[in-house]
């Protein structure tokens, strides 16, 4: 029979093992989500400095208000109440490039652009983002984290985030070109945009040595936690009714186009 070999988890009749270790024993008790969250996914154990910095994007990407990925849990938990699963669903779908995504964009848009042989100094980081927003123009594309719909002044998240990496020693080459991204780009820009949360998540997460292919990931896990606590709310205090009869009660018929476009 063909053997499938895994290093995760695996159960006998009297045991489970979780990552090499007894899961009740040595994990269950002793080792926190986050933790775990990151052990799992790159089969080492975090220090405690790692688990500090990893636990701070979580807690920064939970929950943000009213976004499109709250408001569709709530309706369809609304549609379907049976379905709390598909409510969840619904909302870790939305995540794309302009709600929670940001964090695998930007994580990856920075390794990219790191060069082989790193600046010393924030005038040489300084450089190579001068460079890296001056392409981005040229080429009229956004520079993933740069910018934000509501904290426009600046978002509270991305000094607390880079002041915990730092406290932790573990300020590496993608925060400091993500710094030095704010620094630079009104002199390219000819205007001061703040630096986002969900940008400096992606930039903290791939310092951390997570892959870069499941940053969105540990994006989604984070506001998988924030989306039960809107379903909670909605236990308690429902909107979702509410949301539904503002559209569709202010829902103006209009005839149709006689010439739609083709192939829609």
């Amino acid at each position: 029979m063909p053997e499938y070999r895994t290093a995760l988890g695996a159960s006998s009749r009297d045991a489970i093992t979780l990552l090499g270790h007894d899961l009740a024993e040595d994990v269950m008790g002793k080792v926190g989500f986050g933790e775990l969250a990151f052990w799992l996914a790159t089969q080492r154990r975090p220090s405690t400095g790692e688990t500090r910095v990893f636990e701070a994007v979580l807690a920064a990407l939970a929950d943000h208000g009213f976004t499109p990925t709250a408001i569709v849990t709530r309706l369809t938990y609304l549609s379907a109440p049976d379905s709390v699963q598909g409510a969840l669903a619904a909302g870790l779908l939305g995540g794309g490039s302009r709600f929670l995504g940001v964090t695998e964009d930007c994580g990856r848009f920075l390794h990219a652009h790191l060069p082989d042989e790193l600046p010393v100094d924030d005038a040489g980081w300084d450089a190579l983002a001068l460079d890296v927003v001056r392409t981005q123009r040229e080429a009229k594309r956004f520079v993933p984290g740069l910018g934000h719909h509501v904290h426009k002044d600046g978002d509270p998240r991305t000094p607390r985030l880079f002041a915990v990496a730092t406290e932790e020693g573990l300020y590496g080459p993608h925060l400091s070109l993500f710094a030095a991204i704010g620094r630079v780009h009104p002199q390219v820009l000819g205007k001061t945009l703040p630096l986002n949360g969900a940008g400096v998540c992606g930039a903290a997460l791939a310092d951390l040595g997570l892959p870069l292919e499941l940053l969105r990931g540990f994006a989604l896990l984070a506001r998988t936690a924030g989306l039960i606590g809107q379903l909670a709310e909605e236990l308690r205090h429902p909107v979702g009714n509410d949301i539904f009869l503002s559209v569709d009660l202010n829902n103006r018929s209009v005839e149709p186009d006689p010439y739609p476009t083709e192939g829609i």
